[in-house]
């Protein structure tokens, strides 16, 4: 039988237009200086910082509110090693074997390889497994809608969060990603989503002088 929620009035803080406009310049020019990290610093961060921006990522909607998603947040260093260890074979296997002529040509311009230091050298790991069910107290599955928008969107919430508390990150998906749930000990009906590192930059971090799209390349509008 379905749930029936209840519902309560919605709080919520109406702004004067000017407000609106400030506070939506400042995310957008906060937003704008985010960059993909690959080198990064061991130095410690909080787990609170984590803690909080997960928090944030749960907050995202999902469909029919079934939040399809699991974080597991990872600072021991053994696993991240195992991580580490687990994710180059599969890189090496992409980078060898599996990639397209295309796809490599794509990536060369970045400079990535298969040799992933920052699974072991970034404070904190953050792989965000998606659910394709859950399963009641009887063992009973129920079935999850639209679980990767779900779960993307709610990824975008974590990066974001990250970045607003001034760390810097990087989304890293090997394929396969089985590896994941199996050294993290998760259960069969979750799929790993994403591996997001997160921490500070090292000293020397560079990144590709790359733009974004924007004007018509970004959106168009119908007013």
């Amino acid at each position: 039988m379905s749930k029936n929620y209840a519902f309560k009035p919605l709080e919520f803080n109406v702004r004067d237009e000017s407000s609106l406009i400030e506070r939506s310049e400042d995310f957008m020019r906060l937003m704008q200086t985010r960059r993909t990290v690959r080198d990064f610093s061991s130095k410690a961060v909080p787990e609170s910082v984590i803690a909080n921006a997960i928090t944030v990522a749960g907050s995202a909607p999902s469909g029919a509110n079934m939040q399809p998603w699991h974080f597991v947040a990872v600072s021991d260093q053994k696993t991240k090693s195992e991580i580490r260890e687990a994710a180059e074979v599969e890189e090496r296997e992409l980078y060898d074997h599996r990639a397209s002529d295309e796809w490599l040509e794509a990536l060369a311009p970045i400079g990535t390889d298969a040799n992933k230091p920052f699974l072991e050298t970034a404070p904190w790991l953050i792989v965000v497994f998606a659910q394709k069910y859950t399963l009641d107290e009887n063992g009973k599955k129920r079935k999850h809608y639209y679980t990767p928008e779900s779960v993307g969107i709610a990824t975008g919430f974590l990066i974001a969060a990250l970045h607003q508390a001034g760390l810097a990150t990087l989304t890293h998906t090997p394929s396969p990603m089985g590896f994941l749930r199996d050294i993290l000990g998760r259960p069969d009906h979750e799929k790993p989503f994403l591996l997001l590192v997160a921490g500070y930059p090292a000293d020397d971090a560079q990144v590709p002088d790359i733009g974004k799209k924007s004007g018509e390349l970004l959106a168009t509008w119908k007013t």
